[in-house]
Order: structure tokens, then C-alpha cells, then sequence
């Protein structure tokens, strides 16, 4: 793209200007430090020019928007036919009060549902369950049974919104509830959209909310994703999910490549069971997480996008434009919220925000400033999503495609993760494939010594964190909390009760005995799992099959 004369003109009035303005510069005042990093602990150079970028190939490494390698986004028009879907994340106490708020957030404004289920639900466990005792509803809302679907949902129509529920080892369960409640509502599936989370890899990496060992865990991934793509068309089939291995303490880079390597681990398993790539990998999205380094940020999800395309087309021999695109939801970070001067958490998230639109993201969910301290309050959720609204209609972010393309820095650092991103692929490769990388514990100890870096890197001041080691004061005790009524839990065992004395016990024992045969057979689960919450069976009923089928994982510890 640069001609190499202009080259060599550039790189000689760069040299000029170091000895003749720059070298007196730094002798009159030194720089305020002598490497800058990213928060990734990148080295950032002074300055960028074409002389980074000099074997630039813009219809190669570049293109157009909605068409490859999807550098920059993955539809022609972007943000100027719509915005990204708002989809605030929330969830808690009892099935009604997350309803409470869902109609809340769709009267401010909203564009879509998330919902936050809480530890019981997501590890396969009823609401009455000893391991529940103290966690029923704390972090999301409780689902026993397809009753509290109802209620969750209630006069919310399911033609009418997209869904996303964060769920993973129990998937198949919530899913086949929210399409039992379809099935009520006279509302075909051809016509839901929505996504569920359903990416199991990484919490054996990171998260740690799984039930079974690897393998049946990803055969119920895969039964997922083909019973989705065969009956549910709309249906985002699973979320390949970065945001987690981030939040673990992961560099931009490796959030990237590690979701990724996922990825193809279940393209993997769905063309050997024999699904047509083209069938259902237009479904597949993604979950990135957000932080606050604007431009790494945007150069991460360029990267990112680029490098699946090219693995769809030549790996996998995707035809199907849909199949090569990256399509992604982005969560500002979690982990930089701090409890400290919780105010400047708007002016974070403003900032991670921001680089989720330039970056071009499908759909965003903007953390609440009390997140270190509470589930988010009616007025810190608003803020939240008035933060992104504010985005999109005054930034101008959502004016241009790809706005920063062409910048020097920005084209260098996407270059730059995208050779990271394929270099920890081709060691996973290497090792046998991402299950094999995960056994050996490779990918979680990468997490853990870059994890460490950043944290030595704040308890020392290297790095400043404004009101952690900078800038800090003294501060009165933070008040008007949201609280989860503890009682919830009495409340949530109470239902129970009540539910498996008046259901209709022979429908119920036939349904569950039917799963087991199913998941015996190595059968698609799906149409079973329907069956059994139509009548009324549990989402820990349901999951202690599959726990006396499959057995339950205990992982090797990496430390």
C-alpha cells in the first residue's frame, strides 16, 4: 500500500525529527516513564507511523464492511441501519422480581433481554438443595422448574424481544423452558430469537460452573447447537465467551486466541458428528469483554474477527459468507469496577463502552457503577444503559463504519494480536487441540501468570488505578444497597414443595426415565429434555440424570 521511496522519505524525516526536536525535548523533561504498556502489558511505541504498517495489504488484512475478512465489521451499513442490540444483564431474588425489572429496562429503552441465573441454577442444583443454602437468588434470579420460566417471562412476549440467557452446564434445560413457554404462548420457534451461552470449555478454564466431565459436557453442547439449528433458526446456539478468560486475568490477546481455540473445538465436534458447516455455523456469536484501553480494545475485536474468517474459509472450508462472521457481544469489564470511589466506574465503562462500538459489536451490556458492592440498584442500571444510549446517539461512534481504520497505532496493534492470536493457536494445535491444551492445564496457567503480572503490576504502582493506588480518599460508608431478601431462599423450598405433591407424578417419572434412555443411547437430548419440564420435572432432577449417566468432573489442579 505505501510506496518504498515514501518509505524511505518518512523514515528519513522521522530520524530528522528524533535528533532535532525530539533528543531536546527529552533532555528539557524525560517522559513519565520508560516503557508504556497496555493494560495487556504490551509496550505502546512513542509514536506510529506508516513505517508500522509498511506491508499493509488493505483489500487483504482490511476489505469493506460485511464482506472478507470482516476487519472491519460484520455488516455493510453497521450502525447506521441500526444500533447494536442494549441488552442490560439482571437478574435476582425470585422469578417476579426479575420480571419487575426486565419490564422496567424495556420501558427505559432497552432492545433486548439478559438474564442472570443465580449459582444454584447454574450448577444444576433446586433451590432446596443443601449446596443451595445462602445462594438462592443472590446473583440471579432462581429457576427450579418450568413455573418460574412463566412467571420470569410473564406478559413479555417472546415474538416480540431476543433473549439471552447466560447459562452452560445446564443449557439444554433452561433452553427446552423457555421453549416450553413458547409452546404456551402459541409462539412458533421459527419466530424466537435469542442466545444462550451453552460454552462449557470455558468454565472448566475459568469459570468453574460445570457438572460433567469434557466429553458428555460437549456432546450436550453439540445436542444443543443441532437441535437449534434444525428447529430454532433465529436461535444464537451457543456464545463462545472470552469475557470470562478476561476476567480471569487473561491479556487481550490470549481472551482472543483461547476463545477462539474454543470455537474450533465445536465447530470440530459438530462437523464429526456429522452437521454441515454452513447448516449452523451462521448461529454461532461470541462474548468479549471490554476494558478501558480504548484502542487495544478495538484492535482486539479487529483481530479477532479477521482471524475466525480465515479459519472458517480455509480450515473448515465454509462457504456461506454467515459462516466466516464474528459476531459478538461485548460486556464492559467486571473486574475493573472498583468499590472505592464507585462514581468513576460511569467514567470506565463510558470509556469500554465506547471501544465496543468502535470496535463494531453486535450487542453490549454496560456494567452498573455499584457492581463492587451490590447487585446493580434501579438508578445505577439506568446510568448504565443511558450510558450506552449516549453513545450511539451523541458520540458519533455509530456515524462511520470502523471509524479509527487507517490509524497508524490501530492498524499495527490489530496486526499485532492477530499474529499473538495465531501463534497460541498453532501451540494448541501442536498439543492436540484445545481439549488436550485444557487437560494439560496450559491455557488456565497462561491465565494465571498474566493474572499475575497485572496485580503485582497495581500493588506496586506501576500501574495506576485511579482511587486504588492514586488519587484515593477517605470515603463514607456506601448506602441504599440493593439487598436480596434472604428469605427468598424459604420462599423458593416452599414452591417446591408444593409443586412436586400436585404434579402429576407418572408423566413425570416417564419423562425423566425417558431421558435417561435418551442420554444412555447418545442421543440427541433435546426433545427429551422438553418433555421432562413440560411435566414439571426440575432443573436438578433433569441434571441428576445426567450426573448418574456421566458422572461429575473433577479437574487436575493447575497449580
Amino acid at each position: 500500500m505505501f510506496d518504498k521511496d515514501a518509505l524511505k522519505k518518512i523514515k528519513t524525516a522521522q530520524d530528522e525529527w528524533e535528533k532535532q526536536i525530539l533528543d531536546k525535548a527529552l533532555v528539557r523533561e524525560k517522559e513519565r516513564k520508560a516503557v508504556f504498556t497496555s493494560i495487556s502489558g504490551e509496550p505502546i511505541e512513542r509514536l506510529y507511523t506508516p513505517l508500522d504498517v509498511s506491508d499493509f495489504d488493505y483489500n487483504d488484512q482490511l476489505g469493506y464492511p460485511g464482506g472478507y475478512p470482516f476487519t472491519r465489521g460484520v455488516q455493510p451499513t453497521m450502525y447506521r441501519g441500526r444500533f447494536w442490540t442494549m441488552r442490560q444483564y439482571a437478574g435476582f431474588g425470585s422469578a417476579r422480581e426479575s420480571n419487575a425489572r426486565y419490564r422496567y429496562l424495556l420501558e427505559q429503552g432497552q432492545t433486548g433481554l439478559s438474564v442472570a441465573f443465580d449459582l444454584p441454577t447454574q450448577a444444576g442444583y433446586d433451590s432446596d438443595h443443601p449446596l443451595s443454602m445462602g445462594e438462592v437468588g443472590k446473583v440471579g434470579v432462581a429457576i427450579d422448574y418450568i413455573g418460574d420460566m412463566r412467571v420470569l417471562f410473564d406478559k413479555i412476549p417472546l415474538d416480540k424481544v431476543t433473549t439471552s440467557m447466560t447459562i452452560n452446564a445446564p443449557a439444554t434445560v433452561l433452553l427446552a423452558m423457555y421453549l416450553a413457554i413458547a409452546d404456551e404462548q402459541g409462539i412458533s420457534y421459527e419466530k424466537l430469537g435469542g442466545t444462550v451461552q451453552n460454552d462449557i470449555l470455558k468454565e472448566i478454564t475459568v469459570r468453574g460452573q460445570y457438572i460433567y466431565p469434557p466429553q458428555p459436557s460437549m456432546k450436550l453442547t453439540v445436542d444443543l447447537i443441532e437441535y437449534c439449528f434444525k428447529n430454532v433458526p433465529r436461535w444464537n446456539s451457543i456464545s463462545i465467551s472470552g469475557y470470562h478468560i478476561r476476567e480471569a486475568g487473561s491479556t487481550a490477546a490470549q481472551e482472543a486466541a483461547f476463545t477462539i481455540a474454543d470455537g474450533i473445538a465445536y465447530v470440530q465436534a459438530c462437523v464429526e458428528r456429522g452437521l454441515t458447516v454452513d447448516k449452523f455455523a451462521p448461529r454461532l456469536s461470541f462474548f468479549f469483554n471490554a476494558f478501558t484501553n480504548v484502542v487495544e480494545e478495538v484492535a482486539k475485536f479487529r483481530a479477532a474477527r479477521r482471524v475466525w474468517a480465515k479459519i472458517m474459509q480455509e480450515r473448515f472450508g465454509a462457504k456461506d459468507p454467515r459462516s466466516l462472521m464474528l459476531r459478538f457481544h461485548v460486556q464492559t469489564g467486571g473486574v475493573t469496577l472498583t468499590a472505592q470511589q464507585p462514581l468513576n466506574n460511569i467514567i470506565r465503562v463510558t470509556l469500554q463502552a465506547y471501544a465496543a462500538a468502535l470496535g463494531g459489536c453486535q450487542s453490549l451490556h454496560t456494567n452498573s457503577y455499584d457492581e463492587a458492592l451490590c447487585l446493580p440498584t434501579e438508578q445505577a442500571v439506568t446510568v448504565a444503559l443511558r450510558t450506552q444510549q449516549i453513545v450511539a446517539e451523541e458520540s458519533g461512534a455509530a456515524d462511520s463504519i470502523d471509524p479509527l481504520a487507517g490509524s497508524y497505532m490501530v492498524e499495527a496493534l490489530t496486526d499485532k494480536i492477530e499474529k499473538q492470536i495465531n501463534d497460541y493457536l498453532e501451540k494448541i494445535d501442536r498439543m492436540g487441540g484445545t481439549l488436550k491444551a485444557i487437560e494439560e492445564n496450559y491455557i488456565q496457567k497462561e491465565i494465571q501468570q498474566s493474572s499475575y503480572r497485572f496485580q503485582k503490576e497495581i500493588e506496586t504502582g506501576e500501574r495506576v488505578y485511579v482511587g486504588i493506588n492514586k488519587y484515593t480518599m477517605e470515603e463514607p460508608p456506601p448506602a441504599n444497597l440493593l439487598k436480596v431478601d434472604m428469605k427468598v431462599g424459604e420462599m423458593e423450598n416452599e414452591k417446591l414443595r408444593k409443586v412436586r405433591a400436585a404434579r402429576d407424578a407418572k408423566k413425570w417419572g416417564k419423562a425423566l426415565e425417558n431421558l435417561k434412555q435418551v442420554s444412555v443411547a447418545g442421543q440427541n437430548v433435546m426433545p427429551a429434555v422438553i418433555e421432562a419440564v413440560k411435566a414439571e420435572a426440575t432443573i436438578g432432577e433433569i441434571c441428576n440424570v445426567w450426573r448418574e449417566v456421566y458422572g461429575e468432573y473433577k479437574p487436575k489442579q493447575s497449580f
